[in-house]
């Protein structure tokens, strides 16, 4: 399935925003560096808690500030919704090709939002120091786009490495597995 293959339609942040949550989006973003930025966010959260401009906006609020523990668990969140909008599995990880094929009739800028933000999270983990589900996300995304249109390759070689690092360790001549 190519992925970048697509007419967009509506975008994720196209679609209606109540005032409120925008007001307060728009204060957040005449905050940023002051602690009244991420109640602005939070309270935008809590009114509209499933829409996606909210959520990404709260992410990229976490990330910037490199809080990757809340980063993630926003990522996770918008994964969740967005499946749930393309009325998929929440659980990322039973996704299939037929899913994500039947979840494109129902919208492609959302089904490519879904991969993004599984690719993102999975970066994150990376950044948490938890290369083996950085690496589980990344393949998951892998099976999706074997175009590698969201270019995974790298980060791929970069997870497994890790994964790998972490699995044998040298202590003074001798390797060991973690377990040991």
């Amino acid at each position: 399935m190519d992925l970048l293959d697509f007419d967009a339609k509506e975008m994720y942040f196209e679609q209606p925003l109540s005032p409120q949550a925008e007001k307060l989006i728009a204060e957040a973003a005449r905050q940023y560096g002051e602690e009244t930025a991420e109640h602005s966010l939070l309270h935008a959260y809590f009114l509209e808690p499933e829409h996606l401009t909210v959520l990404v906006a709260l992410y990229r609020y976490f990330f910037y500030r490199h809080r990757y523990p809340e980063a993630l668990i926003v990522a996770d969140r918008a994964i969740a919704v967005t499946a749930t909008q393309l009325g998929l599995s929440t659980d990322w990880r039973t996704l299939s090709k037929g899913d994500l094929e039947r979840a494109v009739s129902v919208s492609m800028t959302l089904t490519r939002f879904l991969l993004w933000a599984l690719k993102g999270s999975g970066y994150l983990k990376l950044r948490l120091d938890d290369a083996q589900r950085a690496l589980e996300r990344f393949e998951k995304v892998m099976e999706m786009d074997t175009s590698d249109r969201f270019g995974m390759q790298e980060l791929l070689e970069l997870a497994r490495a890790k994964v790998e690092e972490g699995q044998i360790r040298t202590v003074g001549d001798k390797a060991t597995c973690p377990a040991n």
